[in-house]
């Protein structure tokens, strides 16, 4: 049926600041929900807490409210605006949650709105373990045997009969949380207090344990009128077990026959509509038995998941945007394919590539966390590669991470104790796909891999393909290499760097030999339809063709599908490349890809052509209509590089990515690649604390005393000069990685030799630790000649602990008239002397009357989207416009009359309220220090200090300091 035209205004809820287990995916469904919603003239209101997210721009909706997610909020935007319905899939457990909270309190119905997109029963079905384990019943589906409980006695009776090992899941908790195996009798007893305490309503499901059988996914959307697709198949590399969130996944599923993907698609359609008759999005988990092939029910999710982001960029179809007009009464039949334009969004995509998709762990900033996987999700963000065969999308995927791997292996970081790779496979952590390589490399057997991995032959197969291939290239050198080789160890995923570790060469080296072969990357759209039909969306990954052809220049090479060249150069257009900020992690989330977005969007406006290249499939920046192209690769050297080669951009922005950008501007500057912006030595030398305090030092500009070292027995003698507290910290890291505050010097060298031993080839810094300062920071675009503070913030907490994990208080609560004007002078002369063209950020200490500079960012940072949205004021527009020479300072409207820390928010105060995920690591206390631990941030506005929650965390703010 044709849209409901009784639904005129709709409320979104977004999902709150970024915790384990929900990411930034529904910034990315909620933005695309609320424009799908707009295109239909439908007005949108928005309620999220995150500042950091796109979906609270003022372009995504008509009425927006940075508040916290309780009913007291809703209560206020309801009764502001006439609101027809309420669209709550959009926004994870925390939405749906605050949801449920509202109907049974009568909200909804006291307003007259309805639920859209959802079915309540639906989720309480699901959520409920009872009721859904006996609705499966109800409908044929196999699901495991067990009961729930709500108490401690239950428990232990139902353990009784069900029998070890078991597992235990919390009702209505968010990734997995408070669930885990028990294996005997002796860890019950704690296992089932923890899931009792975790489930808001006490109630846990104990149920069998299937350790070890293979787990899949099914991506579905279903319409009003009963009209179902299955978008993808999802295929979890490692076995039940592993949370979904914690698993490598790879779609489509490598595994499973036709005969049984028709069954598990029936099932889930069965079990779908079995559930409730709602218009939307659904994720159903099941489990296989490797030895009889039985099919199981493991999970329902009547909502857009986080599965749901990765099915949308592993497909192109945009499932949140599509999900919305279902809500709104249109059936499938009736829209239109948003990637082809021309076929039916009834059609189901099918994909001629595989995707990867790899989680990224954090455990280094928990310290002495159980890094060992299972069914609760550790993970903290994702990356995800695309390529022809699983290999390549594999190694694509490992160069994604970050994680100081150049791929699956072949880097010489392997591990080479036969014991340390068996405890590895048997005890799954982070690591465990690299060991499986390891282990075939050391000549580990496949029985024995297989017996502790219980990963499916296939998939070991591939990894053992890949050791022995590393050994076949190692019987060659960069001379007497076959062409053949190169292109199969290309064909599979291998990065240049890989391939010269192997050959014993440069990794420049093996590029140029490679192009004198002619295996050259060639681009591949992803279109939904196989290319079956042609698409017009720009969004595509790179491969290897099949043939070689020394020839090529970029056109098509020949007429095999695999070396045709799919992104076409527009020669016409000047072109600009915007460098994404890859995988979320604590110290880079979700603010950076808020900065790359609106990059994106100012050099479209300028009148670019905008290029973005990211490997995060749950960003908004990796949306396929955000950028004039997009480029889903690794923020990898060699993959940028072959982009800019192909494109021949006017220059690359850096600023906007985070680190993870900014790491690459070196190599950029070394092959004459113009840096759009502030340039690689400015950028060099604010790095570079020798450097930077001569320049602090020529401008009169105090700083704490420090010094650099390279070794153990340098610390030991600075230390002396320095005196005791010492910041220590390594060059070049985010998030405060590896820094330490350390009064003694048995202490310093403990420290100084685990840095060393991380970062092998960093300088490490001494700081003399200004104890107890009160510290302060402060954002501002520079154009070269003048420079505007956006905004000076005053954190709560003291100097010591990192400034991702302080409450930042906008403007400064506390600071006088004269520091804030000493922070002002500082800020424009360290911007003016940096020669800045962009943003920058500068973080400060005080004590007394004294303002010290502790180090200055001249890029995007944490807190600029949370400025922009405080001051209503599209801060990173402006930067980029100036980064591109288009714009000065002067063309903009900005405030000349006063400085814009007293530019009123609104009601007096903005707080960044640092989110943490302690809840995750029971094991681990809450102390906080130099090396950042938070996950996310909300916004919380304030009239005046003697507001509660600031007087509570003003109270608070030395409680968790630690070293």
């Amino acid at each position: 049926m044709p849209k409901n035209t009784n639904i005129k205004s709709v409320l979104i809820i977004g999902s709150g600041p970024i915790v384990i287990g929900q990411a930034c995916e529904f910034d990315y469904s909620g933005s695309q929900a609320a424009r799908s919603l707009k295109e239909e003239g439908i007005e949108v209101t928005l309620i999220n807490s995150n500042p950091a997210t796109i979906m609270t721009d003022p372009s995504i909706a008509d009425h927006i409210y940075l508040k916290p997610l309780n009913k007291k909020s809703i209560i206020e935007i309801l009764e502001a605006h006439d609101i027809d319905a309420v669209l709550p899939t959009m926004g994870g457990q925390t939405a749906l949650n605050l949801c449920i909270d509202c109907q049974k309190a009568g909200v909804w119905e006291k307003f007259n709105v309805e639920i859209i997109g959802v079915d309540i029963n639906a989720v309480e079905t699901t959520e409920d373990r009872e009721r859904f384990r006996l609705r499966m019943h109800e409908l044929g589906a196999n699901v495991c045997k067990g009961k729930t409980a709500t108490s401690f006695l239950k428990g232990k009776e139902i353990a009784q009969d069900v029998g070890f090992p078991l597992v235990i899941r919390p009702s209505y908790t968010l990734g997995g949380y408070g669930g885990g195996f028990v294996h005997s009798e002796e860890e019950f007893n704690k296992a089932l207090t923890r899931g009792l305490t975790a489930s808001p309503i006490h109630e846990v499901l104990i149920e069998q344990s299937i350790l070890g059988w293979k787990e899949f996914e099914l991506e579905l959307l279903r319409d009003s009128a009963g009209n179902v697709i299955i978008i993808c198949s999802i295929e979890n590399v490692d076995p039940m077990g592993i949370h979904t969130g914690d698993s490598i996944t790879v779609a489509p599923a490598m595994t499973l026959s036709d005969k049984h993907y028709q069954a598990m698609r029936n099932l889930a359609i069965k079990t779908m509509n079995g559930i409730g008759q709602f218009a939307g999005g659904c994720n159903i988990q099941f489990a296989v038995n490797p030895e009889n092939d039985d099919i199981i029910v493991i999970e329902i999710n009547p909502r857009v998941s986080r599965s749901s982001a990765l099915a949308s960029k592993a497909t192109g179809y945009p499932i949140a945007k599509i999900a919305a007009k279902l809500a709104i009464g249109y059936n499938l039949d009736e829209l239109k394919n948003q990637v082809t334009k021309t076929t039916s969004a009834y059609f189901e995509p099918t994909i001629d590539y595989v995707i990867v998709k790899i989680p990224r762990w954090n455990f280094e900033k928990f310290q002495g966390a159980d890094t060992k996987l299972g069914l609760q999700m550790k993970a903290v963000g994702e990356a995800m590669g695309i390529g022809r065969n699983f290999q390549e999308a594999l190694q694509k995927a490992c160069q994604s991470l970050e994680n100081r791997r150049n791929g699956l292996g072949a880097d010489g970081k392997e591990l080479t104790n036969q014991q340390e790779v068996l405890d590895s496979l048997e005890n799954p952590s982070g690591d465990r796909i690299f060991h499986i390589k390891d282990a075939f490399t050391m000549g580990i057997s496949f029985r024995t891999i297989k017996k502790l991995t219980k990963m499916d032959d296939w998939f070991l197969y591939q990894i053992e393909e890949l050791a022995k291939l590393d050994k076949v290239i190692q019987k060659y050198t960069l001379d007497n290499v076959p062409a053949k080789l190169i292109q199969e160890a290309k064909q599979k995923g291998y990065a240049d760097r890989q391939i010269a570790h192997l050959l014993g060469c440069l990794e420049s080296e093996v590029f140029h030999k490679r192009a004198e072969m002619g295996v050259r990357r060639v681009y591949k759209q992803v279109d939904t339809c196989a290319a079956e039909f042609e698409a017009k969306t720009p969004y595509y990954y790179s491969t290897f063709g099949t043939s070689l052809d020394a020839s090529f220049e970029g056109g098509d090479a020949d007429d095999t599908f695999d070396s045709v060249n799919e992104s076409e150069v527009t020669p016409a257009k000047k072109k600009i490349i915007i460098l994404g900020s890859g995988p979320n992690r604590i110290g880079q989330g979700i603010e950076f890809d808020y900065c790359c977005v609106h990059g994106v969007l100012a050099v479209k406006e300028a009148g670019y052509e905008a290029i973005m290249i990211n490997c995060n499939p749950e960003t908004v920046s990796t949306d396929f209509d955000i950028a004039d192209k997009l480029y889903f690769e690794p923020v990898f050297w060699e993959h940028i590089y072959d982009i800019i080669l192909h494109e021949k951009p006017e220059g690359v922005i850096v600023q906007l990515g985070g680190q993870t950008a900014l790491k690459l501007a070196e190599k950029l500057d070394r092959y004459n690649i113009p840096i759009i912006g502030t340039s690689y030595k400015a950028l060099d030398l604010a790095e570079d604390r020798g450097s930077f305090s001569t320049l602090l030092k020529e401008n009169d500009i105090p700083y704490p005393e420090f010094g650099s070292v390279s070794t153990t027995e340098g610390a030991l003698e600075l230390s002396k000069k320095l005196d005791f507290p010492l910041l220590v910290r390594p060059s070049y890291v985010l998030g405060g990685n590896k820094m330490k505050i350390v009064i003694n010097e048995q202490e310093l060298e403990e420290h100084v030799v685990d840095v060393l031993n991380y970062f092998p080839d960093n300088q490490i810094l001494l700081d003399h630790f200004l104890d107890q300062a009160i510290e302060a920071e402060a954002d501002a675009i520079c154009d070269g000649e003048n420079v505007y503070i956006i905004g000076i913030m005053e954190h709560i907490e003291p100097a010591g602990i990192h400034s991702g994990d302080s409450h930042a208080v906008l403007p400064p609560f506390s600071l006088s008239p004269l520091l804030m004007e000493k922070i002002a002078q500082y800020t424009k002369k360290i911007a003016l002397a940096l020669d800045t063209v962009g943003l920058i950020n500068i973080q400060f200490a005080i004590k007394g009357n004294d303002v010290y500079v502790i180090e200055a960012n001249p890029r995007a940072s944490r807190t600029v989207p949370f400025i922009c949205k405080a001051y209503k004021t599209p801060y990173i527009n402006y930067a980029t416009k100036i980064m591109l020479g288009d714009k000065k300072l002067a063309d903009f409207d900005l405030d000349k009359s006063a400085t814009s820390w007293f530019v009123p928010v609104g009601q007096g105060y903005a707080i960044k309220i640092p989110v943490f995920s302690f809840n995750k690591f029971p094991n681990v206390n809450k102390e906080l220090g130099p090396e950042m631990k938070s996950t996310g941030e909300a916004i919380y506005f304030i009239k005046d200090l003697q507001d509660e929650e600031f007087e509570k965390v003003y109270s608070e703010r030395n409680l968790f300091l630690s070293r």
